[in-house]
């Protein structure tokens, strides 16, 4: 017989708020990323400005994986209100 695991109601609520609070910050970084690009810059300055919004966009995607997870929790421990405000 296979057991879930559940976690407990405030934890889930407490990292979805930290999730929350990443996306927020992952979003100002990936702005800050296009604007630098769109600033046409040159050579190695180029590179880095990729390079920082490749880190974002995939920083992004694994935040929006750990939502899910915790959104799949939060229907087993009740529906958290940072999980529901904000869908990246």
């Amino acid at each position: 017989m296979e057991h879930s695991r559940k976690t407990p109601p405030d934890l889930v609520e407490h990292l979805g708020m930290l999730s929350h609070d990443l996306s927020n910050s992952l979003e100002t970084i990936l702005q800050a990323a296009y604007l630098l690009q769109e600033a046409k810059l040159e050579g190695t300055h180029k590179k880095w400005a990729r390079m920082i919004d490749t880190a974002a966009r995939e920083a992004t995607h694994t935040n929006r994986e750990i939502r899910k997870i915790l959104e799949k929790q939060s229907t087993v421990v009740g529906q958290s209100p940072a999980l529901s405000d904000a869908k990246d």
